[in-house]
């Protein structure tokens, strides 16, 4: 139960881009219960519309740890985030509670497209990929209805005229390949043009949402079952390639001399003694790609430098958790009957293709197992496993991993992606605005049926 302290005035005023603040102070008097820290929060119903609020609650310091879940949960209904920070004045020490509540307005796609960075950023995606968005209208407009979907197909165009969707966020790209011209006898042409006519704007993130941590891979391999789990090919930092150099200089004079013409390369420097029983020094610089050249021809007019230069790249720092494929050895090992089973209904599906491993049965166990959502024959090649998912390989590829005991699951290609849809939604339902509709095309299917 919260303490007594707690006053339900409220006062509400605009700031600047159209946000709101809510400040409810906090003081010592009467005992009041839960039920009045809910009104409290009720009174929030009285913000503007179209108006995004952040909310601070100030309480009296040391605010005790105890309340801070009751007071969470009463504002839960309006906020996702939650913080404590504390605060002075001439006279007293208090502690904020912060939050930001959900606005009642539709968003800017500028808004929308941030928060789909956040979740996967672009920089993860492959080189070859189109990712982001590739359908921007013409005229700035409110997003009120997206629609996601994991092909963008006449019939999910259509499905979006009639909702009069705002954006749709198809999974894969709907302009892939370089085109010249934008004309009626290419489907995707044609698709292209009718969301350029009804101010819908497309997104993807394809590849991007593969490779992040918790997107598509992570969620296809937890189908067979909990374990640890690696990524085949792992995922860098987006920044610039750096290099080291490394060379020597004679003594203090020559250093500062040095330092001192390497000051406007924009390079960071650091340095140490050599040799402690003599004025020798050992430089290393550190520098960015485009800066190397410079660098090098200042460190060349330098007679020590100059012939006790070396140079060695610097490896791009890893992004932990994303990359390509995935691979995981389960807690529990499982057979291949149950892994597939497992699989059935994680995605939903009645039927899946399996190729058994040489000298395996359904009864074999499966301890290791490789994925790659979509098409995953190039991944997947030479990775050592008991059992790979993925939604399609070529024959050979299959006879591959077959003749080196590998057993291969095939779920058809869009079927490995399309339930993750659903995981999408939830994530985006937590950043957006309440008044932003995210459904799930009712038309969007994998082309191939068993019949």
């Amino acid at each position: 139960m919260p303490p007594g302290w707690l006053r339900t005035s409220v006062r509400v005023f605009p700031l600047a881009h159209g946000l709101a603040n809510t400040f409810l102070p906090l003081c010592y008097s009467s005992s009041l219960s839960r039920t009045a820290l809910a009104r409290c929060a009720t009174s929030l119903s009285l913000r503007p519309p179209h108006a995004k609020h952040s909310v601070s609650l100030f309480a009296p310091s040391p605010f005790p740890s105890v309340y801070v879940p009751g007071v969470k949960s009463c504002f839960s209904q309006f906020s996702p985030t939650f913080s404590l920070c504390p605060l002075t004045s001439p006279c007293h020490s208090f502690t904020q509670l912060s939050f930001i509540s959900h606005s009642a307005q539709a968003m800017n796609l500028p808004d929308i497209l941030e928060v789909l960075e956040q979740l996967a950023p672009l920089s993860l995606a492959e080189p070859w990929d189109n990712v982001g968005l590739l359908v921007e209208p013409s005229k700035p407009r409110l997003v009120q209805k997206i629609l996601l979907t994991n092909d963008l197909t006449v019939s999910v165009m259509e499905e979006a005229e009639v909702m009069s969707c705002d954006l749709i966020i198809s999974y894969h790209p709907l302009l892939f390949k370089p085109f010249k011209r934008l004309v009626q006898k290419d489907w995707k042409q044609q698709l292209a043009i009718r969301a350029v006519e009804a101010g819908i704007a497309i997104y993807s993130p394809h590849t991007a949402l593969d490779s992040v941590k918790g997107g598509i891979n992570d969620w296809l391999i937890g189908g067979v079952g909990s374990g640890s789990v690696s990524v085949l090919r792992q995922a860098v930092s987006s920044g610039p390639l750096c290099h080291k150099l490394e060379f020597t200089v004679r003594n203090h004079e020559e250093l500062e001399t040095v330092l001192s013409e390497l000051g406007d390369r924009g390079t960071g420097v650091t340095f140490s003694a050599a040799r402690p029983d003599s004025h020798a020094y050992s430089v290393r610089v550190s520098c960015c790609d485009s800066a190397l050249t410079s660098v090098v021809q200042t460190l060349w007019q330098h007679s020590t430098p100059q012939q006790s230069l070396s140079i060695l790249p610097v490896s791009k720092q890893p992004l932990l958790g994303c990359g390509v494929g995935r691979r995981g050895t389960l807690d529990e090992p499982i057979s291949i009957e149950t892994a597939v089973n497992r699989m059935k209904a994680h995605l939903g599906l009645k039927h899946l293709r399996l190729a058994l491993g040489a000298q395996k049965t359904l009864e074999s166990t499966v301890t290791t197992v490789a994925v790659c959502a979509g098409s995953g024959g190039s991944v997947l090649q030479g990775v050592t496993a008991d059992l790979y998912i993925t939604g399609e390989m070529s024959h050979h590829e299959v006879l591959d991993a077959v003749a080196a005991g590998t057993s291969v699951i095939l779920t058809d290609h869009s079927n490995s992606e399309r339930g993750f849809l659903s995981v999408l939604r939830e994530r985006l339902s937590v950043h957006l605005d309440d008044s932003v509709s995210v459904q799930l095309s009712q038309k969007d299917r994998d082309p191939l049926e068993v019949m």
